[in-house]
């Protein structure tokens, strides 16, 4: 995997773990020679995994409609700054750019790029892989929730399996490396 999709919120949030994730991943996928792709703001968890990745000497991808570059104010000091004219643009130049997509906490912008990218890849616009990082717990309703509608009929198991779950940030990067190669494989003729 060279490039992960990171979706979260524009804002902080309340708990104090959501900012450190954020970092912790940023500075993760750095380590791990993995690119950023996210929405290119600067506030919120956005700006603080775009600048962990950059302070520890990654590269970061910025993907930001012109309508949001004063409202999520972009990010300056990306390594690239694309943007694009609407929300759908946006999402998928994402998912051109990346190889595997992972969900920290946010509000209705995460939950669309979530379910859009796992939308696409249910109707075989792509087949990269997407977890959720579920950080202090902040995914056990949406996870709840989802097994809800597998449940009652709505979801095939198969098709809820594809969103992994994953509680540490190492733990998720490699589900995701393992996916997005397992995903190749398939695809070689």
């Amino acid at each position: 995997m060279k490039r992960l999709a990171v979706y979260c919120g524009s804002s902080m949030g309340n708990d104090p773990a959501f900012a450190g994730t954020a970092r912790a991943l940023g500075a993760e996928m750095a380590r791990r020679g993995i690119e950023l792709v996210y929405g290119g703001g600067r506030l919120g968890l956005m700006g603080v995994v775009a600048d962990s990745v950059l302070a520890a000497g990654g590269r970061a991808h910025g993907v930001i409609p012109k309508a949001l570059i004063d409202l999520e104010v972009a990010h300056e000091g990306l390594t690239e700054l694309h943007i694009v004219t609407s929300m759908h643009e946006r999402k998928a130049k994402m998912t051109e750019l990346t190889d595997a997509f992972v969900a920290l906490p946010g509000g209705i912008g995460t939950f669309d790029e979530l379910f859009e990218a796992w939308t696409w890849n249910a109707l075989g616009y792509h087949a990269k892989p997407f977890a959720l990082l579920n950080v202090s717990g902040f995914w056990d309703g949406l996870i709840a929730f989802l097994d809800h509608t597998t449940a009652s009929g709505f979801m095939s198991p198969a098709r809820r399996a594809q969103l992994l779950v994953a509680e540490e940030i190492g733990e998720a990067i490699d589900a995701l490396d393992s996916a997005a190669k397992a995903s190749e494989r398939k695809m070689v003729w």
